[in-house]
C-alpha cells in the first residue's frame, strides 16, 4: 500500500471529457475477455493487454493501472425463445436489432508495475484518490461505447420543402385501388404515383436490365413535378406500418401511415405530413389500401437481415471454415462490410503486409506513435495488420469465429468524413479511394513507406483531330473503372428468352423468382476493348484548324502496376429512386482539410502556449480534446517544423469543382489547371467552361498540334513498371439495388486455394462467383 501511495501522483480522477479506453487494447485487440484480461492506465485512461501494457510503462513512467478482467457467465438454454424478426434498422431498441450479449462476470484489482503487484478492488484500504479514480473509471461510459450510441439508428426522414405547398392539377385523374401500370409501358410493379398530375409511372432501370424502364424520372426531367409516393406501400394498418410516423388528416383525426415518398429536386426519401390530402385529391382512400411492396427502408433492412440472399456469399454450400494466420474475419461493426471486404484483400498483398507486418513490429509502432495512439493512423493500420495475419485471434468457436473488431481503425481512417464516420453503408470503391488518399497523406514521396505505390499506373491518352495533330495527355491513378457493355453480352439468346418470360409474367401480375433470372454475360476482354477503343469527342477545339470540330481519343496504359484494380461499372446513376454515388477515377469523397478546433485552441492559448503551436495540437489530434491536444503539444515541442505554417492542402482549390468535368475537359486537350479555373468562373458547366477558355487565350493553354501534358506529379515517375500480364488474385463483390444497401463480401486467393471473407465468417470457396465482381484485384505475373 505504501507503493501506491508513493505514485499518488500518477493516478488521476477522470472528468467527463476523458476518452477511457477499458473495452479493448489500443495496440492491439485483447479485451477484458481475453486470458490476461485489460490493463486502463489511471493517468492516461488507455488500455493495454497483457503483453503491452509493459510498453506502456517503459514509454510513460505510469505504474498504476485497473486491471478488468471478464470471464463468461453459463448460459440459460434459449432454444426454445422464438426470435422476434426486426421491424426498424436500429440495434438495442424496441423494433431493433437485439444486442443482447452472454453474460460475463467482472473483477478489478489494482496493478502496480513493473512487478505487477496486485491489490484488491474494492478496498477500504486504498487510498481515496484511487478509490475516487477507480469508480469513475468503471462507471463511465467507454470510448467505444460512446461511438457506438448513436450507431444503428437510420436517418429520420426530413419533411420535403415542396409537401406544405405542393401543386396539384385539377385534371379529374381518378386512380383506382387496384389495376396499376405504368402509363408508358407494361410494368406493374415498382410503380410510382407523382402527387401532382397523378401519373403512374415505373421506377428507375437497373445495371443488368431488370427492374423499371425510368419513366417516373424521366417524367419528373419534363414537367419538374417533385413528389411522388411509392404504390404499394401506403396503407393505415398498425400492424403492416411498423414504425411510421403519425400524420394529421383533413378530418382532424392521427392517422399512421407507412409509405415511400421520394422528392426529385431533394434527391432523397421524404415525408410528407400532407400525404392524406394529397391522395385523396385523386379519390385515393388510405383506409382501402393494403401494403403490397417493400419500402426502400424495409428493402435495405431486409438486406441486412437476410444474408443469405444471394449467390456471393456461397450460401447453402458445405463450405469450410478457416482459421489461422491470415484467416481472421472482422466483425460487422454496423454496415462496415465494404471496410471489412477491402482491408481483408489490402493485406493479402504483399505491399500492406511488408509495410504494417513483416517490416513493422507493434511495440515499434506504439514507440513512435503519439500520446494517444488510438488517433494515429500508423499505429491503427499496424495494429489491424497483426489483428488479421497473426493469427491469434483466428481460434475456433461454436459458431466459428468472433473476429476482431475494428473499430478505433475505422474512427481515424474515417475521421472528419460526413460518409464513413456515420453507419450507413457506403461504397467500397469509394472507401478503397478514400484509404489511399490517406495513406499518400501519412508518406509523401516516400515509395519504401507507402504501400500505395504499388498499385499505381499512368494512362497516356492520344487525341487526334481530323488535320492529322495529334496530342497527349498523361495521367495517374489506382484503378481503372470500365463500362459494361451490355451489347457484348454472350448469352443474348437466354436474356431475348427471359425479356419474353418476364413481359408476360409482368402482364399476368406475377414476379419472377431470384433462381429464374438471367443476367448478362460480359466477358472482361469486352470491358477492356471498351476502355482501350477509339472514342469520339465533339466540340473539340483544334489549334490547328482553329476551330471546334470532333477529334478520336484513345487510351492505353503508360506504365503497369504492380497490382491492377478494376472498377465494373454496375450501376446506371442518373436515376433517381436512391440516392446518387458517382464513383470515378478520382476520389470525389475526399473530406475537407481539418480545421482546428476554436474551443480547444483558446483553452491551450490561455494556458500560456504559443497560438500557432496550439492550432498544430489541435488538427494532429484530430480535434479530440484538450487533454490529448496538450499532449501532442508537449511531445512536439522540440520538433524543427513546430513553427513552420500550417500546411494548405495544395488540391483544396481543386474540391470546389467536379473532377469528372476536369477530367472531361482534359480529355479535350486543355490542362488541367486552365479547366479547373474555366470550370470555377462558369459555375461548374463544361459547355460554359470551354467558351470562357476560348474568350480568354491568355489562360488558355489547350493542346496544340503534336504536343503533349501531363498530369502526373514528379515523385509518380519512379512509381514500378513491368509486364503486363496479371492473375487475378482477390474480388469485391457487392449485392443490392445501390451501394447504399446489400451487402459486400470478398474472395482471395490464399496458398493456392480461393477463401470467402464474409465479415467474421472465413471459409473455403465451394462454388467460386468470379463472375459477380464489382472490383477485381490483379497481381502482376512475375517473369
Amino acid at each position: 500500500m505504501d507503493l501506491l501511495r508513493s505514485h499518488l501522483h500518477k493516478v488521476r480522477i477522470p472528468e467527463p471529457t476523458n476518452r477511457i479506453h477499458k473495452d479493448e487494447c489500443c495496440v492491439s485487440f485483447d479485451t477484458p475477455r481475453s486470458e490476461g484480461g485489460l490493463y486502463v492506465d489511471m493517468s492516461s485512461f488507455l488500455g493495454f493487454g497483457r503483453e503491452h501494457v509493459e510498453w506502456n510503462y517503459e514509454k510513460t513512467g505510469n505504474p498504476v493501472y485497473l486491471h478488468i478482467v471478464q470471464r463468461r457467465k453459463p448460459e440459460v438454454d434459449e432454444a426454445d425463445r422464438p426470435l422476434k424478426k426486426p421491424t426498424l434498422l436500429a440495434i438495442g431498441v424496441e423494433g431493433g436489432f437485439s444486442d443482447q450479449e452472454p453474460e460475463y462476470d467482472e473483477t478489478f484489482e489494482i496493478a502496480i508495475l513493473p512487478d505487477f503487484i496486485s491489490l484488491p478492488f474494492p478496498s477500504v484500504d486504498l487510498p481515496e484518490k484511487v478509490r475516487l479514480a477507480v469508480d469513475k473509471v468503471i462507471l463511465a461510459e467507454s470510448a467505444d461505447r460512446k461511438q457506438q450510441l448513436a450507431a444503428w439508428v437510420a436517418d429520420k426522414k426530413k419533411i420535403s420543402a415542396y409537401a406544405m405547398d405542393l401543386q396539384q392539377l385539377d385534371n379529374g385523374v381518378i386512380v383506382p385501388p387496384t389495376g396499376w401500370k405504368c402509363s408508358k409501358c407494361e410494368k406493374t410493379e415498382n410503380l410510382w404515383l407523382n402527387l401532382t398530375d397523378g401519373m403512374i409511372l415505373c421506377g428507375r432501370k437497373l445495371w443488368d436490365g431488370s427492374g423499371g424502364n425510368n419513366h417516373a424520372i424521366e417524367h419528373y426531367k419534363e414537367t419538374k413535378y417533385p413528389l411522388a409516393v411509392k404504390l404499394g406501400t401506403i396503407t393505415a394498418d398498425l400492424e403492416a406500418a411498423g414504425n411510421c410516423m403519425p400524420e394529421l388528416s383533413r378530418f382532424g383525426v392521427f392517422l399512421l401511415f407507412c409509405s415511400d415518398v421520394f422528392s426529385y429536386p431533394e434527391d432523397d426519401s421524404v415525408e410528407d405530413p400532407l400525404l392524406a390530402q394529397h391522395l385523396s385529391h385523386f379519390g385515393i382512400d388510405f383506409s382501402s389500401l393494403q401494403k403490397t411492396e417493400m419500402t426502400t427502408a424495409e428493402r435495405e433492412l431486409d438486406c441486412n437481415t437476410n444474408y443469405d440472399w444471394n449467390r456471393i456469399q456461397e450460401s447453402g454450400k458445405d463450405a469450410v471454415l478457416l482459421f489461422g494466420p491470415g484467416y481472421t474475419g472482422l466483425a460487422n461493426l454496423g454496415n462496415s462490410c465494404y471496410m471489412a471486404s477491402i482491408m481483408q484483400v489490402m493485406f493479402s498483398t504483399h505491399p500492406f503486409i511488408s509495410r504494417y507486418f513483416e517490416k513493422q513490429s507493434l511495440k515499434a509502432a506504439f514507440a513512435t506513435s503519439p500520446a494517444d495512439p488510438t488517433l494515429d493512423l500508423n499505429m491503427q493500420m499496424t495494429k489491424l495488420g497483426y489483428g488479421l495475419l497473426s493469427g491469434k485471434y483466428s481460434a475456433p468457436t461454436s459458431q466459428g469465429q468472433e473476429g476482431i473488431r475494428p473499430r478505433m481503425f475505422k474512427n481515424v481512417i474515417a475521421s472528419n468524413h460526413p460518409e464513413f464516420s456515420s453507419m450507413r453503408q457506403q461504397d467500397a470503391l469509394d472507401f478503397f479511394l478514400h484509404l489511399f488518399d490517406r495513406l499518400e497523406q501519412a508518406n509523401p514521396g516516400n515509395h519504401e513507406l507507402n504501400p500505395c505505390t504499388g498499385f499505381k499506373f499512368i494512362i497516356e491518352e492520344r487525341v487526334q483531330c481530323p488535320s492529322g495533330k495529334v496530342s497527349y495527355n498523361k495521367r495517374s491513378d489506382y484503378m481503372l473503372s470500365l463500362n459494361i457493355p451490355l451489347h457484348e453480352a454472350i448469352n443474348k439468346e437466354e436474356l431475348e428468352v427471359f425479356n419474353e418470360k418476364k413481359a408476360a409474367m409482368d402482364l399476368d401480375g406475377k414476379e419472377v423468382s431470384t433462381e429464374e433470372i438471367v443476367r448478362p454475360r460480359v466477358p472482361l476482354e469486352a470491358c477492356l476493348a471498351s476502355f482501350s477503343g477509339p472514342e469520339e469527342i465533339p466540340d473539340f477545339y483544334s489549334t490547328a484548324l482553329n476551330s471546334k470540330t470532333t477529334a478520336t481519343k484513345t487510351a492505353g496504359f503508360k506504365t503497369f502496376p504492380d497490382y491492377l484494380v478494376l472498377h465494373m461499372r454496375k450501376f446506371v446513376m442518373e436515376a433517381g429512386w436512391v440516392p446518387k454515388k458517382l464513383a470515378s477515377g478520382n476520389n470525389s469523397a475526399e473530406p475537407a482539410q481539418p480545421v482546428a478546433n476554436e474551443d480547444i485552441v483558446s483553452q491551450l492559448a490561455s494556458m500560456g502556449f504559443n497560438y500557432l503551436h496550439c492550432q498544430k495540437a489541435a488538427i494532429n489530434t484530430l480535434n479530440a480534446g484538450v487533454e490529448e491536444a496538450m499532449n501532442w503539444l508537449l511531445s512536439h515541442m522540440d520538433d524543427r517544423d513546430i513553427d513552420d505554417p500550417i500546411s494548405k492542402d495544395q488540391r483544396g482549390s481543386e474540391q470546389s469543382v467536379d473532377e469528372s468535368s476536369v477530367q472531361t475537359l482534359v480529355s479535350f486537350g486543355f490542362q488541367e489547371d486552365v479547366a479547373i479555373k474555366a470550370l470555377k468562373a462558369s459555375g461548374g458547366n463544361i459547355e460554359k467552361a470551354t467558351d470562357w477558355i476560348f474568350s480568354h487565350p491568355e489562360a488558355s493553354s489547350s493542346a496544340s498540334a503534336d504536343s503533349s501534358t501531363s498530369n502526373v506529379k514528379a515523385d509518380d515517375e519512379d512509381m514500378p513498371d513491368g509486364s503486363g500480364r496479371y492473375k487475378l488474385m482477390a474480388f469485391v463483390s457487392h449485392m443490392g439495388t445501390s451501394t447504399h444497401c446489400g451487402h459486400y463480401v470478398a474472395h482471395v486467393l490464399k496458398d493456392g486455394k480461393w477463401a470467402i471473407f464474409n465479415d467474421s465468417k472465413v471459409a473455403a470457396s465451394v462454388d467460386l462467383p468470379k463472375d459477380m465482381g464489382y472490383l477485381y484485384f490483379f497481381q502482376r505475373i512475375s517473369s
